[in-house]
């Protein structure tokens, strides 16, 4: 593809995610942020978690992102009770041929809202897991391969621990991002009164459908990346795991740094970043810009960085601000 070709097909695309943005916002006031995370993740080929109260119309953003792309939805409750039957399907007796016939469950889907995924026992969420780093799972002796796209929103609320079941950090680090949703502050709440205050219907049009997600996909490998900013994103991700030092006090407040899955992260998600904004090529702040949503979970800190109320975000910032820019 020549230089001239590349860069109208990258004006398209992104007047196109400009247009799927602008249609998800008619119903969601404000979480830019939220909404630009959801279509990286589903461009990136992986998953988001997003943490956030209830009521923050999580679940509205991503039923709003399904219709605006053409794709199937399914949201997915998770409880206490839940099975894994419950999620990937189960095998059931047909008495009159005397077989047994898979029932696929709400997981054949494009996109799937993990709602309260941390409800569940650990049985459930490894069921899902798989489902998500394999996109195929496996009922009876039969393997069924997932609907493309597949993409999995989970959410978790980050203040009611009691009769929960926290993700362990492997499984966490499977996440391409993780998303904090906050409150709307007092503009933005006037006008969600004003939007949905009365209960009004509000329609969005289609933008794109699954062929364009691929062709999202394929547009974000054609842009380039200089050698010095991948060099960037490797010293980011390796210096989270160096021990302390004079220049690196943050680093004793880590007890496990980020694994490769960052770099691979932080490599794909600034070409979108890079994408979103029309560019064809990448620069730092397009990395420094979605670091701290690529590494917040996977990053361990220990007991010493608790007890002073340190965060990981405010490790990832310290980190930034220690590697040296290209």
């Amino acid at each position: 593809m020549t230089r001239e070709k590349l860069d109208a097909k990258i004006k398209e695309v992104s007047s196109i995610l400009n247009k799927c943005k602008a249609e998800i916002g008619k119903r969601v006031v404000g979480q830019e942020k939220m909404v630009e995370g959801m279509l990286m993740s589903l461009i990136a080929g992986g998953h988001a978690l997003i943490e956030g109260v209830p009521g923050l119309a999580k679940t509205l953003a991503v039923k709003t992102l399904a219709e605006v792309l053409d794709l199937n939805f399914r949201r997915i409750q998770f409880t206490p009770d839940l099975l894994p039957a419950d999620l990937i399907g189960t095998m059931i007796y047909r008495q009159p041929t005397g077989e047994f016939i898979p029932r696929k469950g709400p997981v054949f889907s494009n996109i799937v809202l993990a709602d309260e995924i941390n409800r569940a026992p650990a049985k459930v969420q490894s069921a899902l897991l798989e489902a998500m780093e394999e996109k195929q799972v496996t009922i009876g002796n039969e393997t069924f391969k997932l609907d493309n796209p597949f993409f999995v929103l989970a959410t978790q609320n980050p203040i009611e621990h009691e009769g929960t079941y926290p993700l362990p950090e492997a499984q966490l680090d499977r996440f391409i991002l993780k998303l904090k949703v906050g409150y709307p502050d007092f503009d933005e709440e006037m006008d969600i009164l004003r939007l949905v205050g009365d209960e009004k219907n509000i329609n969005v049009q289609k933008v794109a459908g699954s062929r364009d997600v691929t062709d999202f996909k394929n547009t974000v490998k054609q842009i380039r990346m200089d050698p010095s900013v991948m060099e960037y994103i490797v010293s980011i991700v390796s210096v989270s795991r160096e021990r302390p030092s004079r220049k690196k006090e943050f680093s004793k407040y880590i007890s496990y740094g980020a694994s490769p899955r960052a770099s691979i992260y932080l490599y794909r998600c600034s070409k979108i970043k890079a994408l979103f904004e029309g560019r064809d090529f990448v620069i730092p702040e397009d990395v420094k810009d979605v670091a701290i949503d690529v590494m917040r979970h996977r990053l361990i800190l220990n007991y010493e960085a608790e007890s002073e109320g340190i965060t990981t975000e405010e490790i990832v910032r310290a980190i930034l601000s220690y590697v040296q820019v290209p």
